[in-house]
């Protein structure tokens, strides 16, 4: 019998929160998303498009097991309970109209050149 702790084992939510907090802290671009989100798409095409140089972290929610309990946690989080929810340089930016809104106002540019 094994002695490590299975997630059952785990309070609900914990690797999510652990999870998500690891990729924030060292992650430069982090866009947790769903694939089939138009407004996801969009945010993602921006960093394409204008930061293509820049390592983005697209994590697709839909196509992970644990989705749901990473979007809980950023729900609690952030208050925010839609995506995209996006982050640079460990703040959170918001959703596909405020990250669109941040790279307008040249807001966006400055936190990723930081």
């Amino acid at each position: 019998m094994s002695s490590s702790t299975s997630s059952s084992q785990a309070p609900p939510g914990l690797f999510a929160q652990e999870l998500v907090e690891n990729l924030i802290d060292t992650t430069k671009i982090a866009i947790f998303s769903k694939s089939w989100c138009p407004h996801c798409r969009a945010a993602k095409a921006l960093f394409a498009q204008h930061f293509p140089e820049e390592e983005t972290l697209i994590i697709e929610l839909d196509k992970r097991d644990d989705g749901d309990e990473i979007q809980d946690y950023l729900a609690e989080k952030t208050g925010q309970t839609s995506v995209p929810n996006v982050f640079v340089n460990k703040r959170q930016i918001g959703g596909n109209d405020k990250t669109q809104a941040a790279f307008r106002s040249g807001e966006l540019t400055r936190l990723v050149n930081l």
